[in-house]
């Protein structure tokens, strides 16, 4: 009940908060009994938040650098190299003739026409005339036979193995700033060119995410590393800082996602 309590005090919808019980009840039940066992794929969010609810948990996308991920947990006799089968997370890559046809929105679409569920479907890597669409492993038969085409392009789907997916790195602006402080509001002015007051308004309407989760205090102090989204403005991430100036202003890089 308390844990049940913990997970609705920090969701904010209702879905949210069932989606959270459910993946829970399921990890702490193979921690008891030493079993393996993993989610549907999570969010950012959801991932941070289960995080402080089950801080033993591991996420896992089917490769390196995925943003959408499972929850699971691995007892000590087995390696996370020897649960992660394909019967877990698999990897279709569908390809396409026409170059740059397909955006990430008509994969996704055509996926959910045919009848796929969101929590099902990991990260999707669009290519030129492919992509490489993570999803759960019993779904990678259904998806094989079903899913012909996106939009009016035919696709054609093969299964590959998913450890040989390279995520090419999300494309930045780097940028050298100098601020007062490594406070949240001052940090975003200096990054996003705002007034401090702005930015602060921003972070206390909510509009603001630090490492996935929102952050409603303007003197949050960031850290290297950190990733802050601004809503309608972008994300970006504190690449390095890099110590006091001679006029004791804090410098650090950022990169701004393109």
């Amino acid at each position: 009940m308390e844990r049940k309590k913990q997970i609705s005090a920090m969701c904010e919808t209702e879905e949210e908060k069932m989606l959270l019980i459910r993946v829970c009840d399921k990890l702490e039940r193979a921690m008891d009994r030493e079993l393996a066992a993993s989610s549907c794929f999570l969010t950012p969010r959801q991932q941070a938040l289960l995080g402080k609810i089950l801080p033993n948990c591991d996420f896992f996308g089917g490769t390196e650098g995925t943003e959408r991920n499972v929850a699971y947990h691995c007892p000590e006799y087995l390696s996370k190299e020897d649960y992660f089968s394909e019967d877990i997370i698999s990897c279709i890559e569908a390809s396409f003739y026409e170059k740059n046809a397909l955006s990430h929105r008509d994969v996704l679409g055509a996926l959910m026409g045919a009848g796929i569920k969101r929590e099902a479907v990991g990260d999707i890597i669009i290519y030129e005339n492919k992509c490489q669409i993570f999803v759960l492993g019993e779904l990678r038969k259904y998806l094989l036979d079903n899913l012909t085409s996106a939009g009016r392009h035919h696709l054609s789907l093969t299964k590959i193995d998913p450890k040989t997916v390279q995520k090419p790195p999300q494309k930045m602006k780097e940028a050298r700033i100098t601020v007062s402080s490594l406070r949240l509001d001052g940090v975003i002015s200096g990054a996003f060119h705002l007034s401090r007051g702005r930015a602060a308004e921003l972070i206390r309407s909510g509009q603001v995410s630090l490492n996935a989760l929102t952050c409603l205090k303007p003197d949050h102090s960031v850290e290297e590393a950190d990733e802050i989204s601004v809503r309608g403005m972008g994300k970006m991430k504190i690449l390095s800082l890099h110590g006091q100036t001679k006029k004791d202003r804090t410098a650090l890089t950022v990169g701004i996602f393109l």
